[in-house]
């Protein structure tokens, strides 16, 4: 564990390193106590070092053997090592080879950065600057290498030895060990790196790319799983396939590896040509897995493979480009499930998790640009930011330039930059030079922390036939940024006629106005629109065209006609989305005062669920309310989780009512036959009957129709559904507690599913929910040391428990402080990301706020904290 040094990174301050190092060849002699690592680097001084500029080379926590420079081993005065450090001053002026030799203890290794035992399987992790806990190195981005790997272990524990690249060679050795060989004739930083040894099942398949080469295919997961890895193998063929259609990129090795692993710190990592998966975004089948974790495993399995080019073979100069590969590989990922699924519904996805995530980033103490400019530990910089809202800014890029400039943008940036380390500003050069365009006011996205936020009011006169847009954007502050420039907002609009459909109307002025985008690039603007015979209902932020916050000067009657009409299905869900939200803000701060607005609400939310013409999935998606966090959020200050709660279970048991007899024969007409598929079509019809059982639940006020889901379903996705549904409604009820013990003993040897019975309960409300937390803390399959259950438990109740986490007596944030410290003990980064659940803490009410604050102050005042928690605790304290 890395412990604080206090050193701040600025982009600023970047330059090259003193030396290349052109060839690194590693040969790693597995044991888990005693693994040897001799790493033989060819370096050479950059033409612009001087002479006599030592080599420093990264290290973290390691023990060294020996050191070799040109065939003979170094005196101990002759260098000057730590174990987070090795420099030596005196060097040839050529190039020269250095021989280092290390000694890790995988076994020892709970962080699970380096080189650490899962299971009994060696894994590696080294992005971000993980590489360093296994060799000195010059651990950065920009120094890319030629690698080629040698791994000895015992035939019998690891019979499979993977590496990066392709396998050149493999035989026995005395003793009944054996070897791999494997090489990577791609350049590759050293985060890129990877290596897997253990015994391990597999399933194969392969590969025909467009140019005719076969490509192995292998996914390599715990024995007596493969079954379950074939859906992942099946999205990994779309998914190359898919890439080779959209953007013409072929893949560039003779194999593919996928390795799944129960012990991960992340989703998966995208090494090249041996990509290293959490286990539960590789397996899945229909009885333990949810259509939820279908789509996932498809979009991370896409994910990861579309970085083969978009992260390793043009990959970012410094960690402060991180956006430059994980948001541009969001958006293709993106791109592909809209393919594979609904376009409508995936965008509405896509929102709904830039809302509750990355929103909430920008609108509080960890707020940061999408390229940073400053850091004090990079792990902590793997935020929505800079996935999520740089996808969005790839998005605005094509939606400013249009499908064939974007296409051509995308086609030269691989051409120009193929083998470097690139950073934005290349990026956008490529767009400006095949568009001709300046992006330069643009580029703010990249630059500017917080969410624009855009107010529009309009005019319209009606003997003229005009229509006036008045609108005014700004950037409200943000840590270490008072005051922002105006941004370039793309906002696509339609005006919605008294048929539902569009408007013709031509601008006054085309200048700032093109395909029904309106390009904001003023502080204050008006756009005026001619010929219209009537007042039309305005669409705003069509598609949703720029991340923002809008606030716009519409009729409650305007709102709700969008939310019947609107052509524009995301604008639709938007006005929708928005009406529910409002009303629940005004209940949840005057609870007594009930307007008619709920039952016009479930009017049309009545309406929305019987329109055939409407696909399930997008059904779905509108009959479900704004969370209890998402209006927490919309409020923004003085913050009372239990009154939203209560104003949230206060509509749905209105609109259960007003729709109850619709609702259950909707939900009848919904019930499938024995036969499953993961297919959109399939899993929307699922999401739509689920949501519908719990509104028929709660307007029914019993289990029964819950329960008799549970004991029926045929697959996961209907009997997690199920169990939730009695978890929250009916949580003392005795087909509760049947159901959960069912549950726990059915799936109770397979980590993932039992995951899920850990997550259900974690969400359960109420005056018992921390109380439930705590005692499952002490459950026999409860790790503090794995990271899936300590996400599935302590996580998601401190990010979807509302009314447990933010007790009013602070229990809550006491609990969940004591986890963090013992967490981090083990595990820094996993401690890190789980302190961010605090993030909003100044938000809420006085009380509650001082409770949040003391906690934090005392992890705080843990002695010896490691970089990634004092940093995110520091920062979130403000």
């Amino acid at each position: 564990m890395t412990i604080d040094t206090g050193k701040v990174y600025r982009l600023e301050d970047y330059r090259p390193s003193d030396y290349a190092i052109r060839a690194t060849d590693l040969t790693f002699r597995l044991d888990p106590r005693h693994t040897r690592v001799t790493a033989t680097l060819s370096i050479e001084r950059r033409e612009d070092a001087a002479l006599d500029a030592p080599l420093v080379l990264d290290g973290d926590g390691l023990k060294l053997l020996s050191l070799t420079l040109d065939g003979t081993q170094l005196p101990t005065g002759g260098f000057e090592a730590t174990p987070d450090r090795l420099t030596i001053a005196r060097l040839p002026k050529g190039p020269f080879s250095l021989v280092i030799e290390t000694e890790l203890a995988p076994e020892a290794n709970s962080a699970l950065m380096g080189l650490y035992l899962s299971n009994g399987v060696y894994c590696t992790q080294c992005e971000a600057e993980g590489f360093r806990r296994i060799t000195y190195f010059l651990d950065r981005p920009d120094v890319m290498s030629v690698y080629t790997v040698r791994v000895e272990a015992p035939k019998a524990s690891a019979p499979i030895l993977l590496s990066n690249g392709n396998p050149v060679e493999s035989g026995d050795l005395e003793d009944g060990w054996h070897y791999a060989v494997w090489h990577d004739p791609h350049l590759k930083p050293s985060y890129l790196f990877a290596l897997v040894a253990g015994d391990l099942g597999r399933i194969t398949d392969s590969f025909t790319t467009r140019s005719g080469r076969t490509v192995e295919l292998g996914i390599y997961v715990e024995k007596g799983k493969e079954a379950r890895a074939t859906y992942a193998m099946d999205a990994l063929k779309r998914s190359m396939l898919w890439d080779e259609e959209v953007f013409g990129l072929e893949y560039d090795l003779d194999v593919f590896n996928i390795v799944a692993v129960s012990d991960f710190n992340m989703g998966a990592m995208e090494n090249k040509g041996l990509n290293i998966f959490n286990d539960k975004y590789v397996l899945a089948d229909e009885e333990t897995a949810t259509d939820v974790d279908f789509a996932n495993i498809e979009a991370i399995i896409a994910h990861e493979y579309f970085h083969n080019w978009t992260g390793n073979r043009i990959t970012c100069r410094d960690w402060f480009q991180l956006c430059l590969k994980e948001g541009l590989t969001v958006f293709r990922d993106h791109e592909f499930s809209a393919d594979m699924r609904s376009r409508a519904v995936k965008r509405i996805a896509e929102v709904r998790t830039l809302k509750s995530l990355q929103f909430p980033e920008d609108q509080g103490p960890l707020a940061h640009p999408v390229r940073p400019r400053r850091y004090r530990e990079i792990n902590n910089f793997y935020t929505a930011t800079v996935y999520e809202k740089g996808s969005e800014v790839v998005r605005m890029i094509r939606t400013i330039l249009g499908a064939e400039a974007f296409r051509q943008g995308m086609d030269l940036y691989f051409e120009r930059h193929d083998g470097d380390a690139a950073t934005i500003e290349d990026f956008l050069k490529v767009f400006e030079d095949v568009s001709g365009r300046d992006l330069s006011q643009f580029a703010l996205w990249y630059h500017q922390a917080g969410t624009p936020h855009v107010s529009v009011s309009t005019t319209y006169d009606e003997a003229r036939g005009e229509l006036s847009l008045d609108i005014e954007q700004s950037v409200p502050p943000t840590p270490l940024e008072s005051r922002k420039r105006v941004m370039h907002i793309p906002l696509a609009i339609g005006l919605v006629g008294r048929n539902g459909g569009d408007l013709d109307a031509a601008p006054v002025d085309a200048t700032s106005f093109a395909d029904g985008v309106i390009h904001l690039k003023k502080r204050r603007q008006t756009v005026r629109f001619a010929g219209l015979s009537e007042r039309p209902a305005i669409s705003l932020n069509r598609g949703f065209s720029a991340p923002i916050t809008l606030a716009s000067e519409q009729s409650v009657e305007d709102r709700l006609f969008l939310a019947r009409h609107d052509s524009d299905l995301v604008a639709r869900w938007q006005a929708l989305n928005g009406l529910l939200s409002d009303h629940l803000i005004e209940t949840s701060k005057t609870p007594a005062q009930q307007s008619n607005m709920a039952g016009r609400l479930a009017e049309v939310l009545g309406a929305i669920a019987a329109d055939d013409a409407l696909e399930p999935a997008y059904r779905a998606l509108a009959l479900t309310p704004p969370s209890e966090a998402d209006v927490a959020r919309e409020i923004g200050s003085n913050i009372d989780p239990d009154a939203i709660h209560v104003a949230r279970n206060t509509l749905v048991d209105i609109i259960a009512a007003a729709n109850r007899e619709a609702f259950e024969a909707l939900c009848g007409d919904l019930q499938g036959d024995d036969s499953f598929s993961p297919d959109a079509e399939s899993a929307g019809r699922r999401a739509l009957r689920n949501v519908l059982l719990d509104y028929a639940s709660a307007a029914q006020g019993t289990p029964e129709l819950a329960a008799s889901q549970y004991r029926d379903a045929t697959n996961m996705t209907e009997r997690a559904v199920a169990l939730a549904v009695l978890a929250h409604r009916f949580p003392t009820e005795t087909q509760t507690v049947s159901a959960l013990a069912d549950f726990e003993a059915r799936y109770g040897d397979n980590p993932l599913v039992l995951d899920k019975w850990f997550q259900i309960q974690a969400t359960i409300p109420g005056d018992a929910a921390l109380a439930r937390v705590e005692g499952l803390t002490a459950h026999g399959a409860f790790s503090i040391g794995n990271p899936n259950r300590v996400r599935s438990l302590i996580g998601t109740f401190a990010s979807s428990n509302q009314t447990g986490f933010h007790r009013a007596d602070g229990t809550g944030y006491r609990f969940f402080a004591d986890r963090i410290i013992e967490v981090e003990k083990r595990n820094p980064q996993v401690a890190a990301r789980l302190a961010t659940a605090f993030r909003s803490w100044r938000s809420l009410e006085p009380g509650r706020q001082g409770h949040a604050r003391a906690e934090l102050a005392r992890i705080a005042a843990v002695p010896g904290l490691s970089t990634d928690l004092k940093d995110i605790v520091e920062r979130t304290l403000g």
